[in-house]
């Protein structure tokens, strides 16, 4: 099975160095779609950005990937790859939060079950201080290879995790490396979720039908994520800085004629450091200078698409 390093190493991302040429948007489906300049924010935002803010840590597997070589001998603990995961839960959640506060926006957290039970304190705090709490699996076990009734149960202790302990019920869901399953959006619609985010196709939300019923899709972003940049990539924080600043003034352009949304993702011992903190202020910061920019959780952003009579289905 592929670790995330592996998956990072084969994604062959464009480095904020790429030669950068003219967009392409090719429109391929009929409908609303035709013309997609009919759809735009329905306050007038010109770009909505969402950040995603990962509760994982404690909900790790013994031994999880991590930076150091995988070269431990079975039936050893790997004691300074566990202390890098209580990073996160210990100094990289509380200090974004304190960030968020600082800037004035509300980001959504993806929550493993097995993280909120360990540290359900955090999690509450999370909550408390106006953000949203998605699920994120019980734990960080594959989905997409699940049985029916496993992967819902799967779903299901996950969500309910986070409901007991914090009192939000979760209404959106981020499988572990975005692989689903042939069941997996079926069983969220039967479990009453309004959506979910493991898509890479679009700079825009958008519905899909779920045997006739609406579910909506708010697609993530491997390209502005600290673990593919970062952790996988090695990038510094100028590198990445530059990355997500480039491709947030490309989508503000587009957003003159057209619905954009920009996702960023950062993960509780990666996105936590005080160097990244920092670096993201600044970032936020320079969004904030320009007109038109509104920051969403997830859930919100799958509200005005669900009662969007343009929205695009695809």
């Amino acid at each position: 099975m592929s670790t995330r390093r592996t998956f990072i190493k084969q994604a062959g991302l464009l480095s904020a160095y790429s030669t950068y040429g003219e967009p392409t948007n090719p429109i391929t489906e009929s409908g609303s779609d035709a013309d997609p300049k009919q759809r735009k924010w329905p306050d007038g935002s010109r770009l909505v950005v969402s950040i995603s803010m990962q509760f994982e840590s404690g909900g790790q597997p013994e031994n999880a990937e991590s930076p150091f070589p995988d070269n431990m001998q079975s039936g050893f603990r790997d004691f300074p790859a566990t202390t890098w995961y209580e990073y996160g839960y210990k100094e990289g959640i509380p200090r974004m939060l304190d960030n968020w506060d600082e800037l004035g926006i509300k980001v959504t957290s993806h929550m493993v079950g097995g993280a909120v039970l360990k540290n359900p304190a955090l999690a509450r705090e999370i909550v408390s201080r106006g953000h949203e709490a998605a699920a994120h699996g019980m734990n960080w076990r594959s989905q997409y290879n699940m049985q029916y009734q496993e992967e819902k149960t799967f779903i299901k202790d996950g969500a309910d995790a986070i409901r007991r302990t914090t009192g939000m019920t979760p209404v959106g869901y981020n499988a572990n490396w975005l692989r689903r399953g042939e069941n997996t959006l079926i069983i969220l619609k039967e479990l009453g979720f309004k959506y979910h985010i493991d898509d890479l196709s679009r700079d825009e939300p958008f519905l899909t039908r779920i045997k006739g019923d609406a579910l909506a899709v708010i697609p993530y972003t491997i390209r502005c994520n600290d673990i593919v940049l970062i952790e996988g990539k090695n990038f510094s924080v100028d590198q990445f800085a530059e990355q997500v600043k480039t491709e947030f003034n490309q989508l503000y352009k587009e957003g003159a004629v057209r619905r954009r949304q920009m996702s960023v993702s950062f993960h509780d011992r990666i996105g936590g450091t005080p160097q990244m903190v920092k670096t993201v202020y600044k970032l936020v910061k320079y969004m904030q200078q320009h007109e038109g920019v509104r920051f969403m959780t997830k859930n919100e952003i799958a509200d005005i698409v669900l009662a969007d009579p343009n929205a695009l289905e695809d």
